[in-house]
């Protein structure tokens, strides 16, 4: 099925157990600290199912059926761009400041798919449940989000060796139905909106911590779930008009506390395997094509922060200063990066069996520079708005009040447009740049790929030093101490050229 936004937004009235400043929410639906984003998604299931937009947004499956394209197994370099496209599309509609938008986690689920091989190495059964999860996902038009990290706590130890052996969620007893859960595990970006959560761990395990060595999924009101909200920043966003982003695309973050959560053995990918849950991601295509899905995003996102810096130096009317040419000239450039890491991927991108996969080279080359590239680009905006986008009227209020709307508009002047339309600008290129919503994106395009030694290490790993090596040696034969040794001593000989 493909579901429209009504639908959707039904789904997420399904008593889940979401606890924001102390009390349980009733309704995220109409919560007025999640109601935004989640009308947000919403649209995004209206667009991807409206008829006009069918062959772009979904495909045909092998069931006869449509699904959304986030669901999609390319076979060959064009259907990965044709895929690519939708992204970008949907992705467009929240500018990317969703990270974690229903097509994040469905990349990861079927890059697990792909190298469903490796599952069934390790047990038929759970890659039996693995595959049927990702058919009953991309079926029923599932929005997923992951929990994949563990409390941090004390980072010096591993999980089992913290003071309270059920901090990180693990194995507490196993039955003939399944697995029961006890303890935390975050970050469910967008969790308040999924209908179902990933989970398992990402991170190195040490020997003694197989009982946190899981891999499951379940629906985010599964009983005993409970999802503990950050502070929300739509909550305090006040208008659209003063916080454009803010209310309507903070997609929230949450710890997710088991509390004797029963799992079906459906639902059980891996159970209290070290080795095995590294294998989940990195020797099946899972962690290349999410990550990939993230840098499509974060194309998009520098793309618009890009959109912001010229418009910020054409209402200041300094886009003709060779100053301000030259830094975007160089935010264009490493704009224009971005999306040339998301076309190598693809053009160096190679069959796996029946599927078509993105690079890993230049995914990992793509996460190590953008960790850098997130904050040098909020910088550059900083600098070519000055005091602009902090010198704003308080709220949309002001202009309900005769005398400080004419005071507005004689004080919020601009070469390129009027005071309203300055104002609406700058109060969308601050919510961009210094909100606190804002702030929590810095952070999390800093982090979010993982510390930049993971991503560093991953570079290092996948990079071609064999062909670096070759290239150097092949230099280094072509001249020998010898040969100048003769040259030196008979001035007349001529040299050898390589």
């Amino acid at each position: 099925m493909i579901k429209t936004g009504i639908q959707h937004i039904a789904s997420l009235r399904d008593g889940r157990e979401v606890y924001l400043d102390g009390e349980l929410v009733a309704d995220v639906t109409t919560h007025p600290a999640f109601r935004g984003a989640v009308a947000s998604i919403g649209r995004m299931f209206d667009f991807h199912s409206a008829p006009e937009n069918r062959e772009l947004m979904t495909f045909e499956t092998d069931t006869g059926t449509r699904a959304n394209r986030i669901w999609e197994l390319p076979g060959s370099y064009q259907a990965l761009v044709t895929r690519r496209r939708a992204l970008e599309v949907w992705t467009e509609l929240h500018a990317g400041f969703m990270g974690r938008a229903p097509d994040h986690v469905a990349s990861c689920i079927a890059g697990m798919y792909m190298g469903r091989e490796v599952f069934e190495a390790y047990d038929a059964e759970r890659a039996k449940a693995l595959s049927d999860y990702y058919r009953y996902a991309r079926d029923n038009d599932l929005y997923l989000t992951y929990v994949i990290i563990n409390p941090q706590a004390d980072r010096s130890k591993s999980a089992a060796e913290q003071a309270d052996p059920f901090l990180t969620a693990g194995v507490v007893s196993r039955d003939a139905d399944g697995i029961t859960v006890r303890g935390a595990k975050m970050l469910a970006t967008g969790g308040i909106m999924a209908n179902e959560v990933f989970v398992t761990c990402i991170q190195p395990l040490q020997p003694g911590d197989e009982k946190y060595a899981v891999s499951f999924a379940i629906p985010m009101n599964t009983k005993g779930l409970k999802i503990l909200s950050r502070k929300s920043y739509e909550a305090a966003a006040g208008s659209v008009f003063d916080n454009p982003l803010a209310s309507r695309f903070d997609e929230n973050d949450a710890v997710l506390y088991f509390d004797d959560v029963k799992v079906p053995w459906n639902r059980v990918f891996i159970v209290e395997d070290i080795a095995m849950c590294q294998k989940q991601f990195h020797a099946t295509p899972a962690h290349v094509y999410q990550n990939y899905q993230a840098m499509i995003r974060l194309s998009v996102k520098v793309r618009f922060l890009a959109g912001i810096a010229h418009r910020i130096a054409d209402t200041n009317g300094i886009a003709g200063f060779p100053q301000v040419r030259e830094m975007l000239g160089q935010l264009a450039a490493e704009v224009s990066m971005v999306e040339a890491f998301v076309v190598a991927m693809e053009t160096k991108g190679q069959p796996r069996g029946a599927y078509f996969v993105p690079d890993r080279q230049m995914l990992y080359a793509a996460q190590t520079l953008t960790q850098q590239l997130y904050a040098k680009i909020i910088n550059a905006l900083r600098e070519l708005a000055g005091g602009g986008m902090i010198m704003l009227p308080s709220s949309v209020k002001d202009f309900n009040n005769p005398e400080l709307a004419r005071l507005i508009g004689k004080t919020q002047q601009s070469p390129a447009a009027g005071a309203v339309d300055k104002v609406k600008f700058y109060k969308l290129a601050w919510d961009a740049v210094g909100s606190e919503f804002a702030s929590r994106h810095s952070q999390y395009e800093m982090f979010f790929a993982g510390a930049t030694f993971v991503t560093k290490g991953h570079a290092y790993r996948t990079y071609d030093w064999k062909n670096a090596a070759a290239l150097l040696d092949k230099m280094l034969s072509s001249y020998e101490l010898a040969d100048e040794l003769t040259n030196t001593s008979n001035p007349d000989s001529p040299r050898a050229v390589a």
